[in-house]
């Protein structure tokens, strides 16, 4: 994953500023491209609005960055064509949590000229935000450990911790004791579900263990989603202009796998803060199994091209909406 970031003191990393790259996927590889403030897209992200534009900033992880598709392929990018007259400042940073896009807003984007915000959680970075270290893949394949930037929630008030995070990667044994608990990896059994996509085993095995990916969206007083909500409050709240917060959710609630446990909760986060909050989920279980089960790779479980167009189609009512408000 490092081959293709920089260390950012504020944040943890950033694409390298002027990467051009392809990768190779499934797929048969894409081409990454990042502009000068370090995100990937093709277009610089300037201060003043283009003239006759609408601008939204939106932000997210890998699935809004696009990691496996062409930059043209992106949700983001698709609902320019989608909506007349809209640009699209992708700010999508892949292995973030909500806590680290947080402060890439309030570093890179705060004093950009905006019509509205999109904050686009997936529904896994509830797990991200409370970790402190995070395991990420080299450019060898190799697992390496890093400090991230992170927030602890005590008394009601927001601390910011880890900053700058360290630039090395970080051995095992240097993690203090008390953080060891905190040091989070992609998924609750990465391997085990690699697996079982292989073999097709995992609607089975699903079935069995009564899947529920991320318990802790089961009670608005879990200490993980009073941290989220915490984050979220604060960022919405900064805001002078419309936010639109969209829960993004993965294949396994896509192909109903799982239970969804999370809607209640960012929809009644909504109503505290006053902002729009939109889940795609119920426009994506209209389209059949068949075609739900094309929204992600065969291996990759990030958006497919497929995927990705069904989600610009069914974010593109929500983001009107929200436009039409901010005129």
């Amino acid at each position: 994953m490092r081959q293709l970031f920089e260390w950012d003191p504020d944040i943890g990393y950033r694409y390298i500023p002027g990467l051009k790259a392809r990768i190779m996927n499934e797929s048969g590889g894409y081409l990454i491209r990042a502009n000068q403030m370090g995100f990937r897209s093709q277009r610089e992200f300037i201060t003043e609005k283009n003239l006759g534009k609408c601008r939204i900033l939106l932000f997210g992880d890998s699935y809004t960055a696009g990691d496996g598709v062409s930059i043209e392929k992106r949700y983001s990018d698709l609902l320019e064509k989608l909506i007349p007259d809209l640009e699209v400042y992708n700010f999508g940073l892949p292995g973030t949590g909500t806590d680290q896009q947080y402060l890439a807003y309030r570093k890179f984007a705060s004093g950009i000229d905006h019509d509205a915000i999109m904050i686009v959680v997936l529904i896994e970075n509830i797990r991200r935000i409370v970790s402190r270290y995070r395991y990420y893949l080299d450019e060898n394949g190799a697992e390496v450990c890093y400090a991230k930037p992170y927030f602890e929630l005590s008394g009601g008030e927001l601390t910011l911790r880890h900053v700058p995070p360290k630039k090395e990667p970080v051995r095992a044994d240097e993690i203090p004791l008390e953080d060891r608990p905190y040091v989070g990896r992609t998924g609750r059994f990465p391997k085990i579900r690699e697996i079982l996509i292989r073999t097709k085993l995992e609607k089975l095995a699903h079935t069995f263990a009564r899947f529920t990916p991320y318990p802790e969206y089961n009670s608005p007083e879990h200490p993980a989603w009073r941290l989220m909500e915490a984050i979220l409050e604060r960022w919405i709240k900064e805001q002078k202009k419309p936010v639109l917060l969209v829960p993004l959710p993965q294949y396994y609630f896509i192909e109903e796998l799982s239970a969804v446990n999370y809607h209640k909760r960012f929809s009644n986060l909504a109503l505290k803060t006053g902002c729009a909050c939109f889940d795609p989920l119920p426009d994506l279980k209209r389209y059949s199994m068949e075609e739900r089960r094309g929204f992600r790779f065969a291996r990759d479980v990030h958006y497919s091209p497929a995927g990705h167009a069904a989600i610009a189609q069914a974010l593109a009512p929500a983001v009107r909406k929200v436009l039409e408000g901010a005129r």
